[in-house]
């Protein structure tokens, strides 16, 4: 979802963005004389990982500045562990809609809130209006949020939604499961860190999603996308609140020579396989 910017290298993450990113030409997949090497770097990472977990302070407990992702405090991440989580326990607190809330006044809190925003902005509940309502109401700064549902309200329907085979109310035809679930990868802040700028955030996630229809015939095969997602962040009423946000591609890794599954399975995994709540 992405709202409030404008620019080249950016998109709205609308329902047309969901388009984009399932019905796009997919990456060459890597040929299977590859496997072997590809194998072999990851036993290489593995080894690295595990001779190098616990060596560092900072990667069980973290600090809270939350710079950059992946638990480092320099530019290359080389205070923790690659694998290794960083950051304070997850929030207790439950907002609208379910999603988490009572983060944090730092930098970590505002990595914590805009991650979970992106997996809600990604949703399939976001093209149900009852629900849809309940997300922006819960995440946006109030300022903005009333506003803006007129606009997702006709953004979320007509022509999009049949784009993605959905109906008109935004659900999928029968015999098909509606797949639309983002996954973040990581967070970083890029302005207002620190102090001195407590009260506004520009925090990056890069995220991976699937979006599609699953089940046999499917025009609209589920599939991936990389991109990453920009939220511009006030505290407002004792939380993280988006202001506006922003998208744009990757990045993208090189795609695994992985089977793709069937559409029963698909829409197995995401029935059975539920979502997280994230937090640094």
């Amino acid at each position: 979802m992405s709202l409030g910017q404008d620019g080249p290298p950016t998109r709205t993450r609308m329902p047309e963005g969901h388009t984009t990113h399932g019905g796009g030409t997919r990456r060459p997949q890597p040929r299977r004389a590859l496997v072997t090497v590809v194998g072999i770097v990851v036993l290489l990472i593995a080894a690295l990982a595990f001779a190098n977990r616990g060596d560092h302070p900072s990667a069980g407990g973290g600090s809270t500045g939350g710079g950059t992702s992946g638990g480092g405090t320099g530019s290359h991440g080389s205070d923790a562990a690659p694998t290794a989580p960083t950051g304070q326990k997850p929030v207790d607190g439950k907002g609208g809609a379910g999603i988490p809330a009572g983060f944090a006044h730092t930098d970590q809190g505002a990595q914590s809130a805009a991650a979970n925003y992106a997996v809600a902005l990604g949703s399939a509940d976001m093209f149900n209006t009852d629900r849809r309502h309940r997300i922006v109401s819960s995440i946006y700064d109030p300022a903005v949020s009333a506003g803006l549902q007129t606009s997702l309200d006709q953004a979320y329907a007509g022509a999009a939604l049949k784009s993605l085979g959905l109906t008109a109310d935004g659900t999928a035809p029968a015999g098909f499961t509606f797949v639309s679930r983002t996954v973040p990868i990581g967070t970083k802040v890029t302005s207002g860190s620190g102090a001195g700028s407590a009260d506004a955030k520009s925090v990056e996630v890069w995220c991976t999603d699937l979006v599609g229809l699953a089940g046999s015939g499917s025009t609209k095969p589920v599939s991936t996308a990389w991109f990453t997602i920009t939220e511009q962040l006030v505290w407002s009423n004792g939380d993280w609140k988006i202001r506006s946000s922003s998208q744009k591609d990757g990045p993208a890794p090189v795609a695994a020579d992985n089977q793709a599954a069937s559409a029963d399975e698909i829409a197995g995994a995401v029935r059975d396989y539920g979502g997280f709540t994230y937090a640094r």
